[in-house]
């Protein structure tokens, strides 16, 4: 299921999905069916601590790309690790 933000035809993000549904019920979309099996796979995550005053530049620089912090800092991390 494609979940649409606005009518546009653009794809809403996990975020604003939990949002839009923190608000609605499926009941009020006749064409809407809750999933009964789904089926995925967690990835592992490690987690590291990271400066309060580091965190907070970076939760600045998250906001104004409009994006969450972890996102951010995870794609840092790649480029970094994969830059030879």
């Amino acid at each position: 299921m494609v979940m649409r933000k606005n009518n546009s035809n653009e794809e809403m993000s996990v975020y604003e999905a939990s949002d839009f549904w923190d608000e609605h019920d499926f009941e009020e979309f006749d064409d809407v069916k809750e999933a009964k099996d789904v089926r995925f796979v967690l990835k592992r995550k490690k987690y590291v601590g990271i400066d309060e005053e580091l965190f907070a530049i970076i939760k600045l620089k998250a906001k104004r790309l409009n994006m969450p912090e972890d996102k951010l800092i995870s794609e840092w991390l790649s480029e970094k690790a994969t830059t030879p």
